[in-house]
């Protein structure tokens, strides 16, 4: 598996919490259909080629519910997986195994979907200097979930949230005045963050430049404005490209030796995987 931040953890059994909470409300009245003392084995099968990611999440869904449930991984954390491969084993309370169920498969798809995404477009940049990130456009309440599951499938993590880098971008500059301005500002507040700035065109790079930004932005440039920018820059900043990316042209802008590519794409626009739990009852 790529290698994450650990923090990208932090807060996941408040996470985890709160959809066991919205799930199951005050009692899973289903469940309570079946005998107390009933005992049940389980295999979750992946069917769809996949890369498989949300193990954490997985686990303490069933941890939070029944501690005593056994859960038998049999295959890697951020592993790709062919279709109609047996992931998992469970054995325990069938009553938990169940109440359980939903909760921890919509972490497993979900994640599991965000690397697969992840891992293509990382595929694409594969022998180039090129790396991909993600962005902010994440689903509401998992953006950590999400972001580690980016790193999974082989992508970089952009910044966590407002506060762990400063990105200025158009209303930012329209504020402070101009680019050299609210560069400025941000080096006086927070010396120890990034510098960010995004830009439209090559007069508004050349600014970022002058004013020292550590990483420049170009947002929905040409291809051939690319290329001159990473003439201009001369190695001084790094160069993350935005906009308008897809599978399709990824080769061709990593082509003009920019740093990063962002998508949103990787988070929002999300193909869950298909995933199902059988249950085998002990005799």
């Amino acid at each position: 598996m790529a290698e994450f931040n650990n923090s990208l953890l932090e807060g996941l059994e408040k996470t985890v919490s709160i959809a066991l909470a919205e799930d199951i409300g005050p009692g899973d009245v289903t469940a309570d259909l079946i005998a107390a003392d009933t005992q049940a084995e389980a295999q979750v099968i992946v069917r769809e080629e996949a890369v498989i990611c949300g193990r954490p999440w997985f686990d303490d869904v069933f941890y939070q519910v029944d501690k005593n449930i056994k859960i038998i991984w049999h295959i890697e954390e951020g592993s790709r997986q062919v279709a109609d491969t047996k992931i998992c084993t469970l054995k325990g309370s069938a009553r938990h195994l169940l109440t359980a169920e939903r909760p921890a498969l919509n972490f497993l798809q979900t994640l599991s979907g965000t690397a697969t995404t992840t891992a293509r477009y990382a595929a694409e940049l594969t022998g180039t200097k090129t790396q991909i990130l993600d962005t902010r456009k994440t689903i509401p309440g998992l953006r950590r979930a999400q972001k580690y599951a980016v790193a999974c499938g082989g992508g970089k993590n952009h910044r966590i949230g407002l506060y762990d880098q400063i990105l200025i971008k158009e209303n930012h500059i329209m504020s402070a005045g101009s680019i050299k301005a609210a560069v400025a500002t941000a080096r006086q507040k927070y010396p120890q963050l990034k510098i960010e700035v995004e830009t439209e065109n090559l007069d508004e790079f050349q600014q970022a430049l002058a004013a020292g930004a550590d990483i420049i932005m170009l947002d929905n440039y040409h291809h051939d404005d690319m290329k001159k920018a990473v003439a201009l820059n001369r190695g001084k900043a790094k160069i993350e490209v935005s906009g308008n990316v897809t599978l399709d042209n990824l080769k061709s802008i990593a082509s003009t030796g920019v740093d990063f590519i962002s998508s949103g794409a990787l988070t929002k626009d999300l193909h869950s995987i298909d995933l199902s739990m059988r249950f085998k009852m002990d005799d």
